[in-house]
């Protein structure tokens, strides 16, 4: 599918939409009370700061022509105090809201990462976990400087706009039309830039998405990449996603660096009007030198807050790009979910039974269907057969990964659609080929799937499975620190301390996915011991291409054609010389085995 790649650019076809940011203020309605104080606080600083072109009026008009150095001396405290009080307001307001804004994107973090735990697999088999990654750390941090001051920075700038036109209109009325006469041709170049700033930021969202995507996937496949010395072609690839990162970036720049150009020239334009129609074409009664002042300061002060919010603008046509790919994760579909009256699970005994079960991945390509069997409480089920034939389709489904397309699965008797994920699992034993090793301690690692284990429990476990002893010979023991996926411990050890790991769980269904690909011989001979302690008394799925170490499950499923073609023990299939025979003896004759 085309979103799987790393160099096609994911599509986002709806136009600049306030609900995104109105979404984002529902975060904000948290924190309420922080926010009305904020406002308060940039209120009264504005107030004061309007105060001091007033101040100044009066020392030109009355002060300096009375040479009043007493008024004069208090004029200037006052804008003193004037400055001082409008600092710290602000200065408080910016602390409470960068604490809120924090808050508000700690907030979207947390609930992005709870609903991307809840996601089904086909969520993750369709998109590079870079593309993913970037929506939880880069786009959330893109949108931190719109919530931590972007909101309360435009409602205080507007407030500004308010406030400094009611102040020009108490000063001169005449003069407060010359300066809100660049208003309108300010409007229409917003209108006019406003989408293409929109589509320049998406275009750089979607280049920061694929260049993430395949950096993350190169970091994964390094090894991969060095054994086939494709480092110059990697190199290369990088090269050209950041050159069109680059590209689109530059672009947005572009755009963005038009606002603030125009606004400085119209207020310049407006500034020099203040003058001209202040001082030459009021002839008959000339506006005071001390007025025009004023109103030059507040023409001034009146497009800045403009610029300001035309800037915010940027932010908020950047931060709507990044707030979209947020809120689409946050409301993707959580397709295998628990019903409303899904009931818990009680404690299973181990019958499983398909009935007539079909499923696919992609529409109107099964990769079952029909599929009816029973595995009796107890029983050890073997499945093999070529690659793609849906072995592990059906141990996914015996633990709900996927929905089905109809049919249903019961587990003794009870259809697992009808009872809650969190009961349903931790009644399962997953092992698979690449055991993953999370970052943590080694007791973490072997007490991951039940965190209330004792540590005895979980040295009897490793004992089990012949890992004690060397987890023991390691320098903290049980609690060195494990690097990212395991680095250092061997594939075989990997495995151990998983088998460790999922004994320690006691489950009652056990799935083994090529659980013992990579362990070699000696290793294998230790983990005997731990696989029949597994097996014993549980219901157990076993895939393995080794097919030797199948000989003795109670009975051999051979999947094929969309279903289960053959069935039975290992000597009764081999006495049929179907599917079955073929690929064992195949397989032997490949190994030089005997059979």
């Amino acid at each position: 599918m085309a979103r799987n790649k790393f160099d096609i650019d994911e599509e986002l076809e709806s136009p600049f939409e306030w609900r995104h940011l109105k979404r984002a203020l529902t975060y904000a309605g948290r924190y309420k009370k922080n926010i009305a104080l904020g406002i308060t606080l940039s209120v009264f600083s504005i107030i004061f700061s309007l105060l001091v072109p007033l101040i100044v009026q009066h020392a030109i008009d009355k002060a300096i022509p009375e040479k009043d150095t007493q008024l004069l001396l208090l004029l200037g405290g006052g804008m003193l105090l004037s400055i001082f009080m409008s600092v710290f307001l602000a200065q408080r307001r910016s602390m409470i809201m960068t604490k809120v804004g924090q808050n508000i994107i700690y907030d979207i973090r947390e609930d992005l990462f709870a609903h991307l735990q809840k996601l089904s697999f086909e969520y993750y088999d369709n998109r590079p976990h870079g593309k993913i990654l970037v929506r939880v750390v880069n786009y959330v941090n893109s949108v931190s400087d719109l919530m931590t001051n972007g909101i309360i920075n435009f409602v205080m700038e507007s407030l500004n706009l308010v406030f400094i036109a009611a102040f020009m209109f108490f000063v001169s009325w005449e003069l407060a039309l010359v300066v809100l006469a660049g208003v309108p041709v300010f409007i229409i170049i917003m209108m006019f830039l406003k989408n293409k700033q929109r589509r320049a930021w998406q275009a750089v969202s979607n280049k920061t998405s694929n260049l993430n995507a395949y950096l993350h996937e190169s970091i994964v496949g390094v090894k991969i990449s060095q054994i086939f010395t494709r480092e110059k072609e990697n190199a290369a690839i990088f090269d050209k996603l950041s050159r069109s990162y680059r590209k689109e970036w530059m672009r947005a720049m572009v755009w963005s660096h038009l606002i603030w150009p125009t606004v400085d020239n119209i207020a310049g334009i407006v500034r020099g009007g203040v003058y001209i129609v202040g001082l030459v074409f009021f002839i008959s009664s000339p506006a005071s030198l001390g007025v025009v002042a004023a109103m030059s300061q507040y023409s001034w002060r009146f497009y800045q807050p403009l610029l300001n919010l035309s800037n915010l603008m940027n932010v908020f046509i950047t931060a709507v790009a990044y707030l979209e790919r947020i809120f689409e994760t946050l409301d993707e579909d959580v397709l295998v979910t628990d019903k409303e009256d899904a009931s818990q699970i009680p404690d299973v005994k181990g019958e499983v039974v398909f009935d007539n079960v079909t499923f696919s991945y992609e529409k109107d390509i099964n990769v079952l269907e029909n599929l009816s069997f029973t595995v009796n409480s107890g029983e050890s089920i073997a499945l093999v057969g070529p690659t793609g034939a849906g072995k592990t389709t059906i141990v996914n489904l015996v633990s709900r990964f996927y929905n089905l397309n109809d049919g249903r699965v019961l587990i003794d008797g009870t259809d697992i659609a009808n009872v809650t994920l969190s009961s349903l699992r931790k009644q399962m034993g997953i092992m698979l080929q690449d055991s993953f090793i999370f970052s943590g301690t080694m007791m973490f690692n072997i007490k991951y799937g039940r965190r209330d284990a004792t540590d005895e429990e979980a040295y009897e476990a490793c004992r089990i499975v012949g890992i004690d002893e060397y987890i023991r010979g390691l320098k903290d023991g049980y609690n060195t620190e494990m690097k990212e996926r395991g680095a250092g411990l061997s594939q075989g050890q990997k495995q151990l301390i998983a088998f460790a790991r999922t004994i320690l769980a006691n489950p009652r269904i056990l799935v083994l996915d090529e659980a013992t690909s990579s362990i070699d011989a000696k290793t294998e001979r230790y983990l005997q011991e731990g696989l029949n302690y597994l097996l014993k008394g549980r219901t157990s799925f076993v895939i393995a291409h080794r097919l030797s170490t199948i000989r003795n499950c109670d009975r051999i499923f051979y999947v094929s054609e969309k279903g289960i073609t053959e069935t039975g023990s290992h000597d009764e299939l081999m006495a049929k010389q179907g599917d079955y025979y073929r690929l064992y003896t195949a397989q032997s004759i490949e190994l030089g085995a005997v059979v």
